[in-house]
């Protein structure tokens, strides 16, 4: 039986997932789509939550912060909110007042990032409701280098959970198609041989060399990634110059489709937190200074005020408590989204305090060592992880960058497993060209250095990194 969750549960999810800039534009829509939600603090609450004269329940702080500067209050405002506050306590407020922050003073262009791109092609696609609902998740998910790293049946199965829908993984992969088709061409894909397949097929090229470079990579690709070259002369029946004309074409193709000339967006990264050393221990804040106040709107408040009974329709009251209770929903999904960003990021502080005190000495770490710690689920640390970035006194780091497995050393003890891709790189970038180390080498180089890591591990961390094997390592004279 399919888990159904509440719409409540639905908006806080999504909101939990969404890094920082995502969340602005998220407020900045729903202020747009909802009429009783609107920017500011709720002022006549701070002004009568000293005075004994009003009936109703006492205030929360959310509603008990100052007024904007502003903002010119209304006459005989003095309205009942316990429906707003009748089943949840928990508001939203930001640090300082939103137009209190300073603003840069140098213009940047008005450049759209890769996201966005990819978005505004896709929707002028001829989509049904599931098909645009596919396409968001399945770009969204894309990484800086243009790939998928997250299956399709995974992506759908979140899908269905959230939505409530019976999407259907061929459904998806059809979706996928034609995002991969968009561009940059080869967007989306989950290999390089994909990316390279897909660029081949729209690619305006002589036909017969096209139709070899189809072969190569979908017949002998693990000849052409080896540069077995005389086995593929002979498995393709083509003399070494044609041979070299179609590896040379393939490798004039664009391995990373989503890597391109960084604008000043894509090129800066907006930090969700900010961990900062004193000299007793780490502060740790959410960087939403630019995030508004949020409240319901008193105009309509006043016209779901059970002490006006005459003038208001009973469909218009319905309207107004839908949109009200959506409003409501939706500051407290904030709120938290807050809490529970803060107790996760403050995990990772404790758990990885060596790195966050020197900046070196990563432990390993997994999802499930936060999600015991604060008793919760495993996915929703995956949400919080996923997309965000924290501004440290070493440098701006993505959450991802925290956690690691374990490998093994001759001490018994054990080290991040990224620790041991730091060193691998740093051996590959100091090898002879000429004479490029193996797997095999690699591994006896970490293993003399204290580190228990089979041939088989170095070759899965060094594809992780992209780097390619010894012998496309070489260098041609």
């Amino acid at each position: 039986m399919m888990m159904k969750l509440s719409p409540q549960q639905v908006q806080y999810l999504k909101m939990l997932q969404l890094p920082t800039l995502a969340l602005e534009q998220k407020i900045k829509a729903e202020l747009e789509m909802n009429p009783l939600l609107e920017e500011g603090y709720d002022e006549e609450v701070e002004a009568t939550s000293d005075s004994d004269e009003t009936e109703k329940d006492e205030p929360t702080e959310a509603e008990a912060t100052k007024a904007e500067e502003d903002h010119t209050p209304e006459e005989d405002d003095k309205y009942s909110i316990e429906d707003y506050m009748n089943d949840d306590s928990s508001g939203y407020k930001a640090r300082e007042p939103f137009d209190a922050e300073e603003k840069d003073d140098f213009p940047v262009a008005d450049t759209l990032p890769l996201y966005h791109r990819l978005m505004e092609q896709f929707s002028l696609l001829d989509l049904d409701d599931e098909e645009i609902l596919i396409g968001a998740e399945i770009i969204g998910n894309v990484d800086e280098d243009g790939y998928l790293r997250r299956d399709i049946p995974t992506i759908v199965q979140d899908l269905n959970l959230t939505n409530g829908t019976s999407i259907g993984v061929a459904k998806a992969e059809a979706v996928l198609k034609k995002i991969q088709h968009l561009d940059p061409v080869g967007i989306a894909c989950r290999s390089l041989q994909e990316c390279l397949l897909i660029q081949v097929e729209v690619a305006d090229l002589d036909p017969a060399l096209k139709s070899l470079a189809q072969r190569l990579l979908t017949e002998y690709y693990g000849d052409f990634t080896m540069r077995h070259f005389e086995e593929l002369s002979k498995k393709l029946c083509i003399n070494m110059d044609d041979l070299k004309r179609v590896i040379e074409m393939i490798q004039h193709l664009n391995p990373k489709p989503g890597e391109g000339a960084f604008t000043a967006h894509e090129n800066y990264v907006v930090p969700d937190f900010i961990v900062t050393k004193t000299e007793t221990d780490f502060l740790i804040s959410l960087n939403d200074r630019n995030i508004p106040p949020l409240r319901i709107n008193k105009a309509y408040r006043e016209l779901m005020s059970k002490r006006k009974k005459n003038g208001v329709s009973a469909e218009a009251k319905d309207f107004i408590r839908q949109r009200f209770e959506a409003a409501k929903w939706f500051i407290s999904s904030i709120h938290q989204r807050r809490e529970t960003m803060s107790r996760v990021m403050r995990t990772i502080v404790e758990k990885q305090r060596d790195f966050f005190d020197s900046g070196e000495g990563l432990k390993p770490m997994i999802y499930k060592d936060i999600a015991e710690v604060i008793n919760m689920d495993i996915s929703t640390i995956s949400r919080v992880v996923n997309s965000k970035y924290v501004q440290t006194d070493y440098g701006v780091f993505s959450l991802r960058h925290f956690f690691s497995d374990a490998i093994s050393t001759t001490d018994g003890e054990e080290v991040s497993n990224k620790e041991v891709k730091r060193k691998l790189k740093t051996l590959i970038d100091a090898e002879d060209p000429l004479r490029p180390l193996s797997d095999h080498k690699l591994a006896q180089i970490l293993n003399a250095d204290g580190l228990n890591i089979a041939r088989r591990t170095v070759a899965k961390y060094r594809e992780a990194m992209l780097i390619p094997v010894a012998r496309l390592r070489r260098k041609l004279t």
